[in-house]
């Protein structure tokens, strides 16, 4: 068990809402910690205090300067104790009619007071004589503040109390930590535990307590003092110097345990190598992942731990937990039905719901508390996607010293879509509080600024490419059997979640058209669709897997016969080493996405077919953030447009091996070989402010940053 005795005003109650609400929610996760107020407020003054929602909860109650003890669960007297810090007290109305020959000590009237008489008075007057007569009265006293004198029964004091609780319930001093910030403070001090000084606290106080090794002087003001000496004592885990908002966890909980995921690419394993300890430019990092955790998906227990089993290095990872419903209307309605399509730029499939944004509003809410409690002093936020568009605003609120920033992997809309979604102006006023905000291309960060428009402040903004592990696939691409050429004709092969937005079933009525004019490709074609379901409970994806499979059903039955069938449609997840198969056996890969953040599926192909000498064609949407890399090798092809489709394909699968070869080599030279581990390595500087872009950053025009957010 410890203890926390600390006082009210200037010390629990200082500072900031989001400070205080921070020691709140902090002290509610260590139960062991009991609170105990020391204040010089009376009862009916601290019952006041009692209902603000930002204050915790004591188990006991020092008022009246340490003349009054009481049960902090009722307020109940604890009679006992109080008696005995009142014994000798000559009662107010003497007290008062003793001093009254004082001018100057003026009587704090319609202060509710008990076991003590405070007054007013100005430090010149707190004279030799005033304090022999409340000597001959047989009382004590406390002066603080350059104001407030108290007179006190001869055996209270707001140490003394702290002592008789002590004695009566076994606290050792080493598990007590007293906090205060000024003189009426001191006697808690004295009493041999281990003390806090808060930031703005009266001089006096610094003096009297000038060399003991037991006070720890906070740099934070109120509440964030206290934080700070409670980590400091190591009662509190350690703020992080990193944190990471991500809906989700960066891997799978399984019965067995964590499961990692199984493409080496992507940000989840990204962020698990630049995170971990092992590589140099990130060995002085403090990592926690904060993500979602959905009743029955996850750990019951949602504090921090390592994340494992599994290979390599990885961050700790703290999830807040939700109820089913909560999250099915934050994530399948809120976010799929709303924003999403605005980021696809399909503004006409929005659908709103006010109850499901204000889920919305509470999972970003809960998600700002949870990085806001876990954060380092100064520490810096990275944000993940439009999951959490509310939190850069909430964590303004809570936490001003933080650096925030916000890595865009969608696409992000011209701002005249944007400004269709109902709930803009809010998202707009939010995403003004990053300090940094990131994206995948150009067009992309010129969007975000035309969003923003004028504002007073804006963030940062870059345009950081994410890139493949090229040493992973060439890795995987080395231990695969070599391959033999094929006489079976041309394989054209798509790797994509099932979403309308990569639009799988343009490209089966491509196949179909295709099939129609070119008579000849008939029983030499194959395209090879790999589609995995998204998680269930996204009706629009319902929608597009059911007309999908429908178009498939007739342009095999049209064109097929029982030896062949055109296309071959795989709706599930596969092992990455199976998709390397395919990349490497795939003579086209085909990207039709009518809008893509990046599309890192379409790198991986390059890679795996570089690393085998190969000369696959990349068919890429002009729609695809990876479009902006990979045009110098690449067939680029417009997915709105149905001829264009077909035109582009028949152009691939006819192209010549000396053309396929060239192109593949400006591919390999485009993808370049920095690690992925860089580029988060490079925004998380980009995001701190004090370090330049990493190599891989495109740099984009950019007006004045916000300035200084500083507790």
């Amino acid at each position: 068990m410890r203890v926390l005795v600390t006082d009210l005003d200037g010390t629990l109650l200082g500072g900031t809402d989001g400070e205080r609400l921070r020691l709140r929610r902090v002290l509610s996760r260590h139960p062991e910690i009991t609170v105990v107020f020391a204040t010089g407020r009376a009862l009916p003054s601290v019952r006041r205090v009692l209902d603000d929602p930002l204050v915790p909860r004591p188990r006991w109650i020092v008022a009246d300067v340490g003349a009054t003890v009481a049960d902090g669960t009722d307020l109940s007297p604890v009679a006992d104790l109080q008696s005995r810090l009142r014994e000798g007290w000559p009662g107010a109305a003497r007290v008062r009619a003793a001093l009254s020959g004082f001018p100057t000590l003026a009587y704090q009237e319609g202060v509710a007071q008990q076991g003590r008489c405070s007054f007013e008075l100005p430090p010149e007057d707190l004279t030799g004589e005033l304090t022999r007569a409340v000597g001959a009265l047989g009382c004590s006293w406390a002066y603080s503040a350059d104001r407030y004198f108290d007179v006190l029964p001869p055996g209270a004091g707001k140490g003394a109390a702290v002592r008789a609780l002590a004695r009566r319930h076994g606290w050792a001093w080493d598990d007590v930590l007293v906090a205060g910030d000024s003189l009426n403070d001191l006697s808690m001090f004295e009493i041999g535990a281990h003390g806090v000084v808060v930031a703005g606290s009266e001089p006096g106080l610094d003096r009297a307590l000038a060399g003991d090794e037991k006070v720890y002087r906070a740099e934070q003001h109120g509440a964030a003092g206290i934080l700070a000496a409670l980590a400091h004592l190591g009662w509190t885990e350690p703020g992080h110097a990193v944190v990471v908002g991500y809906h989700r966890p960066p891997r799978e909980w399984t019965s067995t345990g964590w499961r990692p995921p199984a493409s080496p690419n992507g940000i989840l394993p990204t962020l698990c190598a630049v995170l971990g300890t092992e590589h140099a430019d990130a060995r002085d990092v403090s990592a926690l992942w904060v993500a979602g955790s959905v009743a029955g998906q996850t750990p019951p227990d949602p504090e921090p731990r390592a994340i494992g089993p599994g290979p390599g290095p990885g961050p700790a990872l703290s999830l807040e937990p939700f109820d089913v419903s909560t999250w099915s209307a934050y994530f399948h309605r809120a976010c799929k039905e709303t924003l999403w399509p605005a980021l696809m730029s399909q503004p006409e499939r929005i659908r709103f719901d006010h109850a499901a944004w204000d889920r919305y509003r509470t999972v970003n809410r809960r998600f700002a508390e949870h990085i806001a409690d876990r954060a380092a002093e100064r520490g810096t936020v990275w944000l993940h996607d439009y999951n959490l568009w509310l939190v850069p605003g909430l964590l303004r609120a809570l936490r001003p010293d933080l650096r925030t920033g916000l890595f865009h992997h969608t696409p992000f809309p011209p701002a005249s879509v944007f400004a269709a979604l109902p709930v803009a102006a809010e998202v707009r006023a939010s995403l003004t509080a990053l300090d940094w905000a990131g994206f995948q291309t150009v067009r992309f960060a010129g969007n975000f600024r035309a969003t923003l428009g004028r504002t007073r402040v804006t963030p940062s903004v870059g345009v950081h490419p994410l890139g493949v592990d090229r040493d992973a696939i060439d890795a995987r691409v080395r231990a695969r059997a070599p391959r033999s050429p094929s006489a079976a004709g041309h394989v054209v092969l798509a790797v994509e979640r099932l979403d309308y937005a990569k639009a799988p079933e343009r490209k089966v009525d491509a196949v179909g058209a295709l099939l129609a004019s070119d008579p000849d490709l008939r029983g030499r074609l194959r395209f090879r669709l790999v589609c995995p379901p998204p998680e269930p409970g996204i009706v629009v994806h319902d929608e597009t897997r059911a007309a999908l499979e429908h178009r498939i059903a007739d342009i095999n039955d049209r064109f097929g016969n029982t030896t062949w069938q055109p296309i071959e449609y795989h709706p599930r997840n596969l092992p990455f080493d199976e998709i390397v198969d395919h990349y490497l056996a795939a003579d086209v890969f085909w990207v039709t996405s009518l809008q893509d953040g990046m599309n890192l599926t379409a790198k991986e192909f390059a890679a795996a077919q570089s690393a085998a000498h190969g000369s696959g064609v990349l068919v890429l949407s002009r729609h695809a953030g990876a479009a902006e890399e990979l045009a110098c090798g690449a067939l680029l092809t417009d997915p709105h447009s149905p001829a264009d489709l077909v035109r582009v394909l028949r152009r691939a699968l006819r192209m010549p091996r000396r053309e396929r070869r060239a192109r593949m080599m400006r591919l390999d030279a485009a993808l370049g070989h920095d690690h992925p581990r860089h580029w988060a390595a490079g925004i998380i500087a980009a995001i701190r402010g004090h370090a330049q872009p990493a190599p891989t950053t495109i740099a984009f025009p950019t007006g004045p940053g916000p300035g200084p957010r500083s507790a």
